[in-house]
C-alpha cells in the first residue's frame, strides 16, 4: 500500500508540476503504466506506476507544484479489495456493536450540537418539516454541476502539455482544436494556427468562435511575468558558472568551403529524406568530437582538489525550447560514426523541443556545441554548463571577400567559432592546440567520413 511521493527527475530538481493526470481515481494500473505527466527544471515527462494495485487516493490535482519527496497518490496494492466506502459496512457485519456500544454511540450524537439547520427542522411544524425533506432530497438528486463535467472531459482531450499550456495563455478551446499528431494528439502547432483562426474572427466552419482571445498588454505597459521552474534554474545555474568558473575565450575563422563543397556532395548523391540529410551542423559535431579525442586533455572538468578527465566524449547539444534551453547528451559520441551522430542529434533536438526527454538523456555531458548559425548569427560567446571544462559557439556560414594564396581577392565562405574554457583545467595553449585539429578537421571534411 504505497504512499507514492513527487520524484526526483534531474539532478538539480527541487519542485515538479503535475501538468496531467492519465488515470484517476479507482483506476486499476500496472506497473510501467503511465499514471501521469510531471513536468520538471528541465523538460516534461511521462511518470510510469511503480506498483501493480488501484488509484485510491489523489492528492495534487492538474497544475500543483509540489516539492520533491511530496505525497501526490496513494495506489493501494491488493487489487482485488473492495473499495473503501464498502470496508466499513464488512466489518459491521462480521463484529456488530455491542448493546454498550450502541448506547455510548447514541449518547455522543445526542450530546453533539446540532447545527443551525438541524434546530429549525425540529422546532418547525409538520408541514413545514416534510418540505424541507422534501427540498432536500431533491437537492440531492441533481447532476453535479457543468463545470465539473467540463472539467473532467478537458482532462481526457489528447494534448501535450506544451499544448495545453499555450492555448490557456491564448484562450483556445481545445475541443475545437483539430489534432494532428500521433492518434489525434494536439500540437503546440494546431493551437497556434487555431489561436490564428480565432484572431480573425471566423472558425474553420465559417462560425464566429465561441472562445475568446485574452486582452493583450497595452503599449507601454509592464507586466510581470512569473520564471518557469526551467528558468529559475537557467538563472541559478548561470550565476554559479559565470561566478566561480574563470572564463576565457577563444575564436578562430575557419574557411567553410570545403564544408559546402561536401554538403553540397552529399546533396546531389541523393540522401533520401529531408530529415536523414546531413547538415553542417552535424559536420561540426562530428569535428568537435574527433577533436577532443586528438587532444584528450580537454575533454576534462574541474573537482574540487583534481581534473577528471574522461575516456568518453559523451556531446552535449544545446537545443533552444519555448522555456529556455535543454542539453541533451549523444553518449560515447566518439564511437560513433557521422551518420549515426545526425540521427541521434535530430532525434534528441526534436525530442527536447516536445518535452520527451528521460532524465538520463539531458543529464551529464563533459563538453557542449551550441550552434545559432541557424538563427543568423555571425559570432558569440556561450557560457560553460558546469562541471564541463568547455563549450564551443558556432557562428553561421558567412560568404565574405578573402585572399587566397596567390594574393588574389575572391568570394569565400568563412565559419567563427569560439570556445569558451575553464581556466582552471584547459590553458591558452590547450585551448589553441584544441582548435588547431578542429580547424584541419573541418577544412578537410573528407576525413570526417571515416
Amino acid at each position: 500500500m504505497p504512499e507514492i511521493q513527487m520524484p526526483k527527475l534531474s539532478d538539480t530538481m527541487t519542485e515538479g508540476t503535475l501538468v496531467a493526470w492519465k488515470k484517476k481515481k479507482g483506476d486499476q494500473v500496472s506497473t510501467g503504466d503511465v499514471i501521469a505527466e510531471i513536468e520538471t527544471d528541465k523538460a516534461t515527462m511521462e511518470w510510469e506506476s511503480p506498483e501493480d494495485g488501484m488509484i485510491t487516493e489523489i492528492y495534487v490535482q492538474e497544475g500543483g507544484k509540489v516539492n520533491v519527496g511530496d505525497k501526490i497518490a496513494f495506489i493501494r496494492g491488493d487489487a482485488e479489495e473492495a473499495p473503501k466506502h464498502d470496508v466499513p459496512a464488512q466489518k459491521q457485519e462480521k463484529q456488530p456493536d455491542t448493546p454498550q456500544q450502541k448506547e455510548k454511540k447514541q449518547q455522543a450524537e445526542t450530546e453533539k450540537p446540532a447545527p443551525a439547520e438541524s434546530r429549525q427542522k425540529e422546532t418547525a411544524p409538520p408541514q413545514q418539516k416534510d418540505a424541507t425533506i422534501s427540498a432536500a432530497r431533491s437537492e440531492a438528486t441533481q447532476p453535479a454541476p457543468q463545470a465539473k463535467e467540463t472539467k473532467s472531459e478537458e482532462a481526457r482531450v489528447k494534448a501535450s502539455p506544451v499544448a495545453r499550456r499555450i492555448a490557456a495563455e491564448l484562450g483556445v478551446d481545445l475541443f475545437s482544436v483539430k489534432g494532428t499528431g500521433p492518434d489525434g494528439r494536439i500540437t503546440e502547432t494546431d493551437v497556434r494556427a487555431a489561436a490564428k483562426t480565432v484572431a480573425s474572427g471566423v472558425d474553420r466552419g465559417g462560425e464566429k468562435p465561441a472562445t475568446k482571445m485574452p486582452a493583450p498588454v497595452k503599449s507601454g505597459e509592464s507586466a510581470r511575468i512569473q520564471l518557469s521552474g526551467m528558468r529559475k534554474i537557467i538563472a541559478q545555474r548561470l550565476v554559479e558558472s559565470l561566478g566561480p568558473v574563470p572564463h576565457f575565450y577563444l575564436t578562430i575563422d575557419i574557411n567553410a568551403g570545403p564544408l559546402m563543397e561536401s554538403r553540397e556532395e552529399l546533396k546531389s548523391a541523393g540522401e533520401g529524406a529531408d530529415a536523414a540529410k546531413i547538415t553542417v551542423n552535424d559536420l561540426v559535431l562530428k569535428a568537435a568530437v574527433m577533436a577532443a579525442m586528438k587532444v584528450p586533455r580537454v575533454n576534462a572538468s574541474f573537482d574540487n582538489d583534481a581534473i577528471v578527465q574522461y575516456a568518453e566524449v559523451d556531446l552535449g547539444l544545446a537545443v533552444a525550447i519555448d522555456d529556455g534551453l535543454l542539453t541533451p547528451v549523444i553518449r560515447s559520441a566518439q564511437g560513433k560514426s557521422l551518420r549515426e551522430i545526425s540521427a541521434l542529434a535530430k532525434d534528441l533536438a526534436h525530442r527536447a523541443r516536445n518535452k520527451r526527454m528521460k532524465p538520463e538523456e539531458f543529464q551529464g555531458g563533459t563538453f557542449t556545441v551550441s550552434n545559432l548559425g541557424g538563427m543568423g548569427i555571425d559570432s558569440f560567446s556561450a557560457v560553460i554548463n558546469p562541471p564541463q571544462g568547455f563549450i564551443l559557439a558556432v557562428g553561421k556560414v558567412t560568404k565574405l571577400p578573402i585572399v587566397d594564396d596567390c594574393d588574389q581577392v575572391m568570394v569565400g565562405h568563412r565559419m567563427s567559432i569560439t570556445m569558451s574554457c575553464d581556466h582552471r583545467v584547459i590553458d591558452g595553449a590547450l585551448g589553441a592546440e584544441y582548435l588547431k585539429e578542429l580547424r584541419h578537421l573541418l577544412e578537410n571534411p573528407a576525413l570526417l567520413m571515416v
